[in-house]
């Protein structure tokens, strides 16, 4: 009997199997002939079909403009929470201009050692001992502010509406898409109102820094509070404990490493916005990396981005060693050293630091026995680190450190801008043989052979509703009929707003990148997960990949490669190559060792088992690999537009830079709605990889 149950759906007829295919290319053959029985341009989207989105959007800025004096919403609301956010940020940065740089680096690396040992002290230390040396010690510090303003800002709206939407579905619900919207949109399309509200400073800035960054801030502590133990909340019910008592001492306490982790993600992306929030004069980093960049001075652009890194790390470990910690825990302070001290000298230091420690002890012992409060014995660290900051400001008002030391300096740019000029004038052509190679060639096959055709095709050659219904039958292909009815309504949308011939350009832009990033992802992470070494190799240059501002990949793209679509292109693979290789390598080491026990067992070569085994059971991971660089590719188009890239992403750059709301934005929703169909389809797919691969 249970032969017959599992061998059904195989005796089912082949035209009951292919119908649905059969419905779906009856459509795509009849709908062009249908609309052009309607005698419309099967070819061009109408553009009496347009919603017109952008003249009322471009009268109610006018309107804004004209009246911001009088309005209620100024008056109440906005310039009250600008002066708010604006006095904040003079707080921190006066604060941290005012602290002697040797008085900063020791709060860092005092902190690095509470936090997580001397492994992260060190780290803290070199990371602003770098950021001086470079020249960048202001600058640091402003983007420092800038960070601490938008970060508290994002925990405390954050925390609240993760609380809430963990103790309700239906307002989870409702926050999903806004929060969806808020990551996916182009944080350039945004900027506009946020500049129309706030002005142009720091403070939108800071505003802007938020929408983007507050989402993981939500999700992650809703997650947290949903994943507490039902036992313990159980037990505290049980116990007589009030909706409130079992949030502040149950689910939150038990959520804290996933909303800790929330703190993390939100720092990060934070980080990430800090060249964008330079467009609109934050000033710090961002801004020393715009200057450069604008002045194609790519050594400078390339230290202002490897400070932005550097604080990057330092704040991302100081996130993870907090979310870690166990305040309650009386162990002492482990020693961790780093990997480059040689392991002759782990004796010698340890001893030394078991020394220290026992010096550091007397001062809380000597409170502890004052006050007759031996807990403050506990408290030896945050005593000593309180009494040494305390001290550095007593010696600063006789020695006076001030700012880092002016004859300190380090400087990258020679050396850099040196390189990148040689790779100008020597890789643009190279002779070899009857054929010339190099950037000069490789940016024209790419532009007349892959771009331009397939623009050409989506645009002219191919009829608007087979590509609104192909989409769909994609849709329907990867997630059945909703998300069929979804991506096809979408794309239709796309041509309502009046970008439909944008949309197909940066559509094309999107599918030639997600090649030639999957071409380059796969096979790498295929062999990263092969070997250990290749992948240590390869661990801190996809870091700095994902963590530099990919602005600075720009300028040396651009010299190499000339103004256009083909140096956007290469700047979004650098920029979304490493999620592929990491989930491709990830997937591919998380197969079973049952799994290939099995293989090796029938016989199977290295690659047999690698191409037969563990690509296919890791397919999931890929898959999902492949969804995430689409969604970086996407998140590229806008710094493709300034580029020179066409389409989409240069009409929300137009629309910032003039001021345009309406155009903006248009280019913006566009943007959005061909990003979630994407993302949707691709999700789609990898669920259903990862349905047949647990499939017995």
């Amino acid at each position: 009997m249970a032969t017959q149950v599992q061998s059904l759906p195989l005796t089912l007829p082949v035209w009951k199997r292919a119908l649905p295919w059969l419905v779906v290319l009856a459509v795509l053959v009849a709908a062009p002939m249908a609309v052009g029985a309607l005698k419309v341009d099967i070819y061009t989207f109408p553009t009496e079909w347009n919603l017109g989105l952008r003249k009322p959007i471009d009268d109610w800025q006018s309107s804004i403009i004209a009246n911001r004096e009088s309005l209620a919403m100024f008056q109440y609301f906005f310039d009250p929470l600008s002066a708010f956010i604006d006095t904040g940020l003079r707080w921190a940065e006066d604060f941290l201009l005012a602290t002697p740089w040797i008085g900063l680096i020791a709060i860092f690396v005092l902190l690095g050692y509470l936090l997580s040992g001397l492994r992260l002290a060190v780290l803290c230390g070199i990371g602003l001992l770098v950021m001086g040396l470079f020249g960048l010690w202001e600058p640091s510090l402003q983007t420092l502010a800038l960070m601490i303003v938008s970060v508290v800002l994002s925990v405390l709206i954050g925390l609240p509406l993760g609380i809430l939407t963990a103790s309700s579905d239906r307002f989870d619900k409702f926050l999903r898409p806004i929060l969806d919207g808020m990551q996916t949109m182009p944080t350039f399309v945004y900027l506009i109102p946020v500049v129309l509200f706030f002005g142009i400073a720091r403070v939108p800035a800071v505003i802007a820094t938020l929408i983007y960054a507050v989402p993981p801030m939500i999700r992650l502590t809703n997650l947290g509070i949903r994943q507490v133990s039902p036992p313990a909340i159980e037990a505290a019910r049980a116990f007589g404990s009030t909706r409130l008592q079992l949030l502040f001492k149950v689910q939150l306490p038990l959520a804290l490493p996933v909303v800790m982790t929330g703190v993390n993600q939100t720092i990060m992306m934070a980080l990430s916005m800090v060249v964008i929030a330079a467009l609109i004069g934050a000033g710090g980093l961002g801004r020393q990396v715009l200057v450069s960049l604008q002045r194609l001075e790519v050594g400078k652009a390339l230290e202002a981005g490897l400070a932005i890194v550097l604080l990057a790390i330092v704040l991302d470990r100081l996130s993870e060693g907090l979310s870690q910690i166990d305040l309650s825990a009386d162990a002492p302070r482990r020693l961790a050293l780093p990997k480059w001290v040689p392991a002759r000298w782990e004796t010698r230091i340890a001893a030394a630091v078991n020394i220290l420690q026992r010096i550091a002890a007397v001062p809380a012992d000597f409170l502890a026995s004052i006050t007759r409060r031996a807990s403050l014995s506990r408290y030896a660290g945050l005593i000593n680190a309180a009494l040494l900051i305390a001290t550095l400001f007593v010696v600063d008002q006789f020695v006076h450190f001030g700012a880092f030391p002016e004859g300190w300096r380090w400087y990258l740019r020679q050396p850099t801008d040196t390189l990148v000029k040689w790779m100008r004038d020597n890789l643009f052509e190279i002779p070899l043989g009857g054929l010339t190679i190099g950037t000069g060639p490789v940016s024209d096959f790419v532009t007349l052979f892959m771009l331009n055709p397939l623009r050409d095709f989506f645009t002219t050659a191919l009829p608007w509703p087979v590509m609104v219904l192909g989409v769909a039958a994609l849709g329907y292909w990867a997630g059945q009929w909703r998300l069929a009815l979804f991506s096809g309504v979408g794309m239709l949308a796309v041509g309502l707003l009046g970008m439909w011939g944008f949309g197909m350009d940066t559509l094309s832009q999107i599918l030639v990148t997600t090649l030639f990033t999957v071409a380059i992802a796969v096979p790498v992470g295929v062999l990263a997960s092969q070997s250990d070494a290749v992948r240590d190799f390869l661990r801190p240059i996809l870091d700095f990949l994902q963590t530099i501002p990919s602005f600075v990949f720009l300028v040396p793209v651009i010299m190499l490669f000339n103004i256009g679509r083909v140096p956007g292109i290469i700047a979004a693979v650098l920029y979304a190559i490493a999620p592929g290789i990491k989930l491709t390598d990830l997937g591919i080491r998380q197969v079973s060792g049952e799994a290939i026990e099995a293989a090796r067992a029938f016989g199977s070569t290295r690659a047999q088992m690698l191409v037969k085994v563990q690509v296919p059971m890791a397919l999931p991971s890929i898959s999902l690999g492949v969804n995430q660089m689409i969604m970086m590719v996407l998140a590229m188009v806008i710094i493709s537009g300034m580029v020179g890239g066409a389409g989409l992403g240069l009409e929300a750059v137009n629309g910032l830079a003039r001021g345009e709301t309406g155009r903006g934005l248009e280019a913006g929703i566009a943007i959005v709605l061909i990003a979630v169909i994407m993302d949707r389809i691709t999700q789609a797919w990898a669920n259903k990889q990862l349905a047949e691969s647990s499939r017995p």
